[in-house]
């Protein structure tokens, strides 16, 4: 009997790949362990290696086939873990199998993690990739060169690692921005692909090649952020994949047994020697890379792995901090310092003595380049404002990660040589400015308050051409006004930075600083120094040409100045404040302008001559400079909101004629606002009102009042709002005794309606047909009030109405109906011997009396009333909506039963109307009952006849 063959996880899984290939699902028990595998997760890969990955136990088993377990025709030559399997499958057994999944990988935190991708997405946001490249010529093959690379063979010594190119071809070539990251993320790929195929040491050579070398690449210039984000990405996978692969090697024994979970913080002694043995393998290949960049940024990329050979990583990091002090392009330099700083914050060691030093050979670098007149420095090409602007991210984000901690800041204080502690700092380190601008910025408020006139300091010996100085004292107020109530030296900080600011020759800087710290002089009432200030501006604005920038700086002090003080009196008492306001113009004038209103008209009324007149001279401002707000509609309404809510809130008191003035003076000067309009005919009607209710003989001045209405109402370019506003207008003027003008208005409200639907589009709106018929029924309720016309008819107008109803097809069944009968109402109210309500006016005589006895007025009534009906009849059956037939029958017939005494022909049309509600509703229908009751109840009227 052959001698059975022993199974093995490499023959294993050559059954595996049979298996596959058939689409079977096998299992297999085999020491306790539960192997599973689907045939097609992964479908359409012919590679066998890649399974290892898929899950930890089988590269614990495949490593140890290796090395003990080989059937004895299989080659096998030295094991190279950073290769995995090197030997081909031969002979496949039968068994079956599945793998268990362990996952108990470490990952980085997620805040972490969150931060440095948001920081990234910024970082290409500032600097936007143009659509050509200028690269250099070995960047150029990298980028253009092959896009697989084939396997590495297996005696490769760790010298050809390194590329035997150098930087010797001269001048740059162009490529597109689409082609360049398009290669970048298929290198990416590349390095998966090579990986997931256990060819690590391909994997290796392709970051070296096409990631950390193009970092070399300074010369693409404003480029470089996108370029270190995808490098860095790439750095970060390779990083990861390198760590997971240790990790199982701990996790796991030889034979595929789980032996310990590791924690996050664990310790190097429980590390298995292979692990350690596989960590080792790959510092030292890493380590033999020529190129010191590249050796940089693979390390920095594996970095977390120290952890599996030593408990106390630091040493090494620092070790990394002073390699990069090789790099001699300070750009490539700065970005470097970068990536470990992220790389660090992988590490659960909190020291940050990485993060001073970082800080401090940065800040030396920077003192060079700011030194040096040369346009060019080291291997970037270009002025140095531009270079120091694409290393700007990388402090910010440094200084960032030094005052994270609450809880090292005094030690971080202590070790930047800021001071002895946050309370006593000394204020004479030479910083460079654009590192102390992010010292400011990162520092907790109260440790900058506390010691306000050292950082004064501090700015003011910082004066190189890196950074704005007065950006500087910029930030260095804003974060003094985050903790405003606890400035203990405002005296000697305003003394201070005012003189510091007049120094200033250049009107942008001197206002930026200016400021930044009004905020503070406005908190503490330091009124000398805000009017000495205000002079001072005032001048250096009449002396110079103000651009937009200063513009924006000098709109910031004066909303500062009216947002602060309630009373705008004051504001406007303030010296040369007027006069800075003069200054200003365009966009920046139209901004102050909208908040000097806000404030102003928070109180019930503005009564002030003085304060009125300059008010409006901002209204005026804002209505002539509305153009130059950013948004057309948004804008440009809350600016009418704000002049309309201002000349509501005007009040001259008795003063009536005045502030009817004032109205005819809003009408020219804001002619552009129409909604303005109707508030100032309201106004004139108010004007009006109060004039009638002192009782005094003022019938001129509400003349004048109606007059003006009379004239801005035709302006409204939307008719439904005409016909309200005259019949606002219409019954002051009754009020008042103006029948003439009562009845003017009252034709021009009518002849609104015969305009309303070819204007108003009221054929789309069916709210806004509803309004015009409301108004219509006011306008019926009102004639009740209104003498009749002598010489045109008494009822002119509600002939006009009806005549109105057949020539709009706007009007519904239903809304005519709803006109009809208010007409019906009005006629039988005009019936009555003595009508129901009268005009408060002596002079205005009711129709009661004017046409008492009146055989012609009479006549004219029943005829009115007679073809109201049967216009109410006709109009019922026109009505699409059987329901709503129904129930518009019922509706007149009510009105018919309530308001007239019955005959034979009222009686006949309400039997009619209940006959077609009893067809369309059902004689059933409640509204139905209710209306034949109601009837019933009406009987001895209809019998006594008409």
């Amino acid at each position: 009997m052959a001698k059975k063959k022993a199974f093995t996880p490499l023959l294993y899984l050559a059954y595996l790949s049979k298996a596959r290939r058939e689409g079977r699902k096998l299992t297999l028990r085999k020491k306790g362990l539960l192997f599973y595998f689907d045939s097609n997760l992964r479908k359409g890969r012919e590679d066998i290696p890649h399974l290892i990955d898929l899950y930890p136990g089988w590269r614990a088993l495949s490593d140890l086939a290796l090395r003990s377990s080989f059937p004895d025709h299989v080659n096998v030559e030295f094991f190279d873990p950073l290769r995995g399997l090197s030997a081909e499958i031969l002979e496949p057994v039968e068994d079956m199998t599945v793998a268990e999944k362990h996952s108990s990988s470490q990952s980085t935190s997620h805040l972490l993690t969150k931060e440095w991708t948001s920081f990234n997405k910024l970082l290409m946001q500032r600097f936007p990739v143009p659509k050509m490249i200028s690269i250099s010529a070995l960047s150029s093959k990298t980028i253009k060169g092959k896009k697989a690379i084939g396997e590495v063979p297996a005696n490769m010594q760790s010298d050809e690692l390194n590329d035997t190119e150098k930087l010797t071809e001269r001048g740059f070539k162009n490529v597109s921005q689409q082609e360049y990251i398009k290669r970048l993320h298929e290198l990416k790929d590349e390095i998966m692909r090579s990986w997931q195929s256990d060819d690590r040491v391909t994997s290796l050579k392709l970051s070296i090649k096409v990631v950390a070398r193009l970092l070399m690449d300074t010369c693409v210039a404003q480029f470089y952020p996108t370029l270190f984000v995808l490098a860095t990405d790439i750095m970060d996978m390779l990083g990861d994949m390198v760590w997971e692969r240790i990790r199982e090697k701990s996790v796991f024994a030889d034979d595929g047994t789980k032996i310990c979970t590791l924690s996050d913080h664990f310790e190097a002694d429980s590390i298995s020697l292979e692990a350690k043995e596989t960590c080792n393998n790959w510092f030292r290949k890493i380590a033999s890379i020529h190129e010191l960049l590249p050796r940089i940024y693979l390390e920095l990329a594996i970095f977390p792995c120290w952890r599996f050979l030593q408990n106390d990583v630091m040493d090494n990091l620092m070790r990394m901090v002073m390699m990069i002090r090789g790099v001699a392009d300070p750009l490539a330099s700065a970005y470097c310092r970068f990536f470990l700083i992220h790389c660090a914050q992988k590490l659960p060691q909190r020291d940050a003595g990485h993060l001073v030093t970082c800080v401090s050979d940065q800040n030396i670098i920077l003192g060079q380049i700011v030194s040096i007149k040369e346009n060019k420095y080291g291997n970037f090409l270009g002025d140095h404002k531009l270079l120091i602007s694409l290393i700007e991210p990388t402090i910010e984000f440094t200084m960032r990660c030094i005052f994270k901690d609450p809880n090292q800041i005094a030690d971080m204080i202590v070790r930047l040589e800021l001071g002895k502690s946050p309370l006593e700092l000394h204020g004479k380190a030479p910083w460079i400015s654009i590192i102390l601008h992010y010292i400011l910025k990162e520092l907790p408020t109260e440790v900058v308050y506390s010691n306000a006139l050292e950082f004064l300091h501090l700015v003011e010996c910082s004066s190189d051409f890196s950074f704005d100085q007065c950006l500087n004292y910029k930030m260095l107020g804003l974060k003094l006004c985050e903790g405003i109530d606890q400035l203990n030296t405002v005296d000697a900080v305003t003394n201070e930075v005012i003189q510091a600011a007049t120094k200033r020759k250049i009107l942008d800087e001197y206002l930026k600083i200016l400021d930044a710290y009004m905020d503070i002089i406005l908190h503490y009432n330091m009124d000398r120094s805000l009017s000495s200030l205000l002079s001072e501006i005032f001048e250096r604005l009449c002396n110079e040409v103000v651009s937009e920038n200063e513009l924006a700086s000098l709109q910031s002090i004066v909303v500062k100045l009216v947002t602060h003080f309630e009373d705008m009196k004051y504001v406007f008492d303030l010296n040369c404040f007027v006069d800075i306001l003069d200054v200003m113009h365009g966009s920046s004038r139209s901004i102050v302008c909208m908040h000097i209103l806000t404030n102003a008209t928070k109180i019930d009324r503005i009564d002030d001559p003085t304060t009125i007149k300059l008010l409006f001279d901002v209204a005026q401002s804002l209505h002539d400079n509305i153009g130059f707000l950013n948004s057309k509609h948004d804008d440009h309404q809350q600016a009418e909101l704000l002049v309309a809510r201002f000349v509501r809130k005007v009040d001259h008191g008795m003063e009536l004629d005045r502030h009817l003035t004032f109205l005819v003076k809003c009408r020219g000067v804001f002619s552009s606002m129409n909604d303005l309009k109707e508030i100032l005919v309201h106004s004139s009607n108010l004007l009006a009102t109060r004039a009638l209710r002192e009782r005094k003989n003022n019938l001129s001045f509400i003349k004048s009042c109606i007059t003006f209405n009379e004239v801005t109402i035709p302006c409204i370019p939307s008719y439904a709002r005409q016909l309200i506003l005259y019949l606002e207008t219409a019954e002051v003027s009754l009020f008042g005794g103006l029948i003439s003008h009562s009845d003017g208005l009252l034709d021009s409200a009518v002849c609104c309606l015969q305009n309303v639907y070819l204007v108003d589009g009221l054929q789309k709106s069916n709210e806004d047909a509803d309004g015009i018929v409301s108004s219509i029924r006011k306008l019926c309720g009102f004639l009740v009030l209104v003498p009749g016309n002598l010489e045109q008819g008494a009822m002119y107008i509600p002939k006009k109405i009806l005549s109105l109803l057949d020539s709009q097809s706007w009007i519904t069944p239903k809304l005519r109906i709803r006109v009809l009968c208010s007409l019906l109402s009005l006629s039988a109210t005009f019936a009555q011997n003595e009508l129901p309500y009268h005009a408060i006016h002596e002079k205005v005589i009711g129709n009661d009396r004017l046409f008492l006895g009146d055989a012609m007025y009479s006549q004219e009534l029943g005829s009115l009333s007679s073809i109201i009906l049967h216009n109410m009849v006709n109009t019922i059956p026109q009505e699409p909506s059987q329901a709503m037939r129904g129930k518009l029958a019922l509706e007149a017939c009510n009105c018919i039963a309530l308001f007239f005494k019955g005959n034979s022909e009222i009686l006949s049309e309400c039997s009619k109307l209940m006959e077609i509600a009893a067809s369309c509703l059902g004689g059933d229908d409640k509204y139905l009952q209710w209306t034949i009751n109601f009837v019933h109840k009406q009987a001895p009227i209809f019998v006594g006849g008409g």
